[in-house]
């Protein structure tokens, strides 16, 4: 949602995006993230990406603009888990997993994978571009609404 999906990490290279996305970066919607949620201040995020299970937390939240950082308060993977279940369990079940252990008031997931969400979490899903996130006009649009709700 912050970039397009295909992100890769190698020793030498550092982490990148895939061939044919020269024209996109790494986090290149995070202020488009900031802008969206400057009108809430009391929305805060977890973290639900993989960079969290390889480079921890503290480290993958330090990728994001400072007013994003400040509002991350965990992911959605932590080190009391089985890493092998996380892994192999669809995204959706990692959300609702991470939802049902906060038990927030409200909330809204941002996702790209949109497979397996059940019609009950309509409300609370945003399905993401897979290569152009929330710069696309209509997750733009979903997610101001959402928040607005």
């Amino acid at each position: 949602m912050l970039h397009p999906e295909a992100v890769w990490r190698a020793p030498r290279k550092g982490i990148y995006l895939a061939l044919g996305l020269e024209n996109h970066h790494l986090f290149e919607n995070a202020n488009v993230l900031v802008d969206l949620m400057e009108p809430y201040p009391d929305v805060l995020i977890v973290l639900s990406t993989s960079w969290v299970r390889v480079l921890g937390f503290t480290a993958a939240a330090s990728y994001l603009p400072r007013s994003l950082q400040d509002r991350a308060i965990g992911a959605t993977f932590h080190t009391g888990m089985q890493r092998d279940w996380f892994t192999s369990s669809p995204r959706v079940h990692q959300v609702l997993g991470d939802v049902g252990r906060r038990q927030p008031s409200a909330w809204v997931a941002i996702d790209d994978d949109a497979a397996d969400w059940p019609p009950h979490t309509a409300a609370n899903f945003v399905a993401s571009d897979p290569t152009y996130g929330l710069s696309a006009p209509q997750v733009y649009l979903e997610l101001q609404q959402k928040l607005e709700a």
